[in-house]
């Protein structure tokens, strides 16, 4: 239209000229004020991984590691979650709230299990997930309830051993890929180079290690496959009076650092909520010798891989 209009004779009556002009303008202020090509501001989850976040227990309580047991700080990769819920407060029922998201589940295995093949991972500092504002009813929420499934990290672990008469005694760093959904069906997984076939479900605690070791100039790559203690896992529920979490789940539990996230439905950016998790001594086993470190090869059992607390920030 545009261009047909550069051609117009001059002598155009002007009445016409000015009609043409008129209807432009009009459209272009249709395009302008639309609402169609403006995006919708979105709720926004974002992991962060603290090893010196205060470490607490099941009830929220500050928690040192028992007598006979030792435990580490990992280093994250990755993880995913399972299950987002909104509690407006300590008093909602766990599912009584807003659930804005709930991972893939399969019966392939049996009883119904998370979907490990579907499941979305996520590293340091990376959003897991967002959904629009809009999705999400108004109201003011005090707790924010997050079940996680699947952690992926690196641990030190210690070894003795005698090649050709030689002893070696060293520390290295290995891999674990941990499941700490109530229950996950797996065909396969990758834990760092190495996959590994279960085509079954495995209970909350299963987990599955990777060693790379250079000795005496030959390298060894090993993989070993346990479950911690039934009922060990660690799940900080601060509300866990008002609010219990069922046994063998993973739903984490935080308010937002003594604010309420208010959602109105007029909101014109997004909102972003830091979820930071505890980190601090999180993955514990059972210290056979009392040296204060992990070794697999002399059958110390994995006791708790639970995250150590989590804090929701609204940014």
């Amino acid at each position: 239209m545009v261009s047909y209009i550069w051609f117009i004779n001059c002598k155009m009556n002007k009445v016409i000229y000015a009609g043409v002009i008129i209807f432009i303008s009009i459209l272009n202020g249709c395009t302008k004020s639309g609402t169609t090509n403006s995006p919708s501001p979105n709720l926004v989850f974002v992991f962060t991984f603290d090893s010196t976040q205060t470490r607490l227990d099941s009830k929220g309580q500050p928690s040192s590691v028992p007598v006979g047991n030792a435990a580490q700080c990992p280093l994250f990769n990755t993880i995913s979650s399972h299950y987002i819920e909104l509690a407006p407060n300590a008093y909602t029922a766990l599912g009584k709230g807003t659930i804005l998201y709930r991972a893939a589940e399969t019966t392939a295995g049996g009883d119904t299990a998370i979907d490990f093949a579907k499941c979305t991972l996520s590293g340091n500092n990376q959003e897991f997930f967002s959904i629009p504002i809009s999705q999400v009813a108004a109201g003011q929420y005090q707790y924010l309830r997050v079940s996680l499934a699947y952690q992926n990290y690196n641990v030190i672990f210690h070894y003795d051993t005698t090649i050709a008469g030689t002893t070696i005694s060293q520390d290295d760093t290995g891999t674990v890929a941990s499941f700490v959904g109530f229950n996950t069906y797996l065909s396969s997984y990758l834990i760092k180079t190495q996959t590994v076939t279960v085509n079954s479900s495995e209970k909350q605690g299963y987990w599955g290690f990777e060693s790379s070791v250079n000795i005496l100039g030959n390298h060894y790559l090993t993989t070993k496959t346990g479950q911690s203690a039934a009922g060990a896992t660690t799940v900080v529920n601060p509300i866990f009076a008002t609010s219990p979490i069922p046994a063998g789940s993973c739903v984490v539990t935080s308010s937002f650092n003594g604010n309420n996230l208010v959602i109105t439905g007029k909101e014109t950016k997004d909102i972003v909520i830091k979820v930071s998790l505890s980190t601090n001594k999180s993955f514990e086993w059972k210290d056979l010798n009392n040296d204060g470190k992990w070794e697999p090869s002399k059958g110390e059992p994995v006791v708790d891989m639970g995250i150590r607390g989590m804090n929701a920030t609204i940014q």
